[in-house]
């Protein structure tokens, strides 16, 4: 992925005082944040809404965070970018204890499901709809009981259950994710 690749550019529209369409910005997404160290994935905030139906207004932004958080808020929706290096032997290696503390440094402590026999160390599950679409490069999806490789172009529905991604392509890969708050139903908890 090259530099200009990197950057995710995020462009909201919003209305004029006379109820016209306007342009509000067109920026780099301005929060970024890399998890798991300097070559750890790179998460790009893009945008979040605080409720479903989401109010539509003149101009008003998205609800303001100052942390990356793994989920959207409760009734709300996140779209976000992921750039994900080549999985390395410093996350195939992670232990209980440490799976945990990444998804804690992301508002997540409760989302970890790391343990023994787990699949893959970062194992993880939210009550949410997430839709990811491979922008580029290759990735592994991994749950409980299978695993399956996506590429550019392919969409992932998560539906609230345990898994992972896996880098093994030796490349980087980009991933965009549309996270839409859930809940679980009684067989499911």
């Amino acid at each position: 992925m090259d530099q200009q690749q990197q950057i995710v550019r995020r462009i909201v529209t919003g209305h004029n005082k006379e109820g016209k369409a306007i342009i509000l910005s067109d920026a780099v997404a301005g929060r970024t944040y890399m998890i798991g160290g300097p070559n750890g994935a790179k998460f790009h905030e893009v945008w979040t809404t605080g409720q479903s139906p989401a109010l539509i207004d003149s101009v008003s932004g998205e609800p303001d965070e100052t942390s990356l958080v793994l989920a959207p808020p409760k009734g709300g929706t996140r779209i976000r970018v992921i750039d994900f290096p080549p999985e390395g032997d410093e996350i195939r290696n992670l232990t209980k204890d440490e799976a945990g503390k990444t998804f804690k440094s992301m508002g997540g402590e409760d989302a970890s499901k790391a343990g023994q026999g787990a699949p893959h160390p970062l194992m993880h599950r939210t009550a949410t709809i997430d839709y990811g679409i491979v922008l580029e490069g290759e990735m592994t999806l991994i749950v409980d009981q299978g695993e399956v490789n996506i590429k550019a172009g392919d969409i992932i529905i998560q539906r609230g259950t345990n898994h992972a991604w896996a880098n093994r392509s030796g490349k980087s890969c980009r991933m965009a994710f549309i996270l839409l708050d859930g809940q679980f139903t009684g067989e499911l908890l």
